[in-house]
């Protein structure tokens, strides 16, 4: 597998748009760490939609994104974020939803009806996919779920898995394998199965990485990946190759990042330069 091309007579449009849809009151670093990362592995552009707290959180730090404020109910979006965001989707741009969007407890907000909202939105305008962490929590409640498409890539962990198809974390470990092609086929998307040998599955297809180690066993470390497969994405490589690729990328960041600080004390927030250190190593 090759990285995407980088012809000289390129501008930003060549390397595509990432809409990225993350962060909450409790959350503004997955914002931040999706964000960077898919900026990091390439893509040209990446527009961050966000509440205004979040915003104000991320712009700070990454002056690198384009931001897009969004109604604000609670600690998360409100339902009228819905029709901001797709008023400013254009074909062919990639979106990653989920990171971070969590609300805090016992505080109203209207997150089921936005994400069943905004996936049979995007879905109608055909568009490339990450969904990942509460965008997955959601989804698995839903009687009647939004139905995706084969340019989709599922991100979930064990536990988030075991939402989804209503078995157990211990079912899912025993057979990991079965588990993420099970849910590849029952959703029609690719499914990359978070953990030591991350699974990705493609209906009956199927890759094991083997990169990677437990510096990468940190908080945001997973918005890290969804970052980069979005990136990915956004660079036309096709929704499995782009997980499976992405797997590899985070498992080379979080190993260069480990010989330096340890397996101990990687940060997720380290990640991002050490995503620019694997596409080099890749490069040769």
């Amino acid at each position: 597998m090759q990285l995407p091309s980088r012809p000289s007579d390129s501008n930003k449009f060549t390397f595509g748009n990432v809409l990225n849809m993350a962060g909450s009151l409790n959350y503004r670093g997955a914002a931040y760490l999706s964000s960077v990362s898919a900026l990091r592995v390439g893509a040209g552009y990446v527009t961050l939609a966000a509440i205004p707290p979040v915003i104000e959180s991320v712009a700070s730090q990454l002056p690198d994104a384009v931001y897009l404020p969004l109604p604000q109910c609670g600690s998360t979006m409100a339902k009228d974020a819905v029709q901001v965001i797709l008023n400013r989707f254009k074909p062919g741009t990639v979106c990653s939803l989920g990171c971070g969007i969590s609300a805090i407890e016992d505080d109203p907000h209207d997150l089921p009806f936005v994400v069943h909202a905004l996936l049979d939105g995007l879905m109608k305008q055909k568009a490339s996919l990450v969904l990942d962490a509460d965008g997955l929590n959601i989804f698995a409640t839903f009687d009647d779920k939004p139905k995706l498409s084969e340019r989709c890539v599922m991100t979930p962990h064990p536990k988030e898995l075991s939402r989804l198809l209503n078995v157990s974390v211990e079912e899912i470990q025993k057979n990991r394998i079965d588990a993420a092609r099970d849910a590849s086929k029952r959703f029609g998307t690719v499914v990359l199965l978070k953990g030591h040998r991350t699974v990705v599955a493609n209906g009956n297809e199927f890759r094991i990485n083997d990169t990677g180690c437990s510096a990468l066993a940190k908080a945001g470390s997973g918005d890290c990946l969804t970052g980069i497969i979005a990136g990915l994405l956004a660079q036309k490589v096709e929704p499995f190759d782009a997980a499976v690729f992405g797997a590899k990328i985070h498992g080379i960041a979080g190993e260069l990042a480990a010989k330096k600080l340890s397996d101990y004390g990687v940060l997720a927030s380290d990640l991002p330069r050490y995503i620019a250190k694997a596409m080099l190593q890749l490069q040769h």
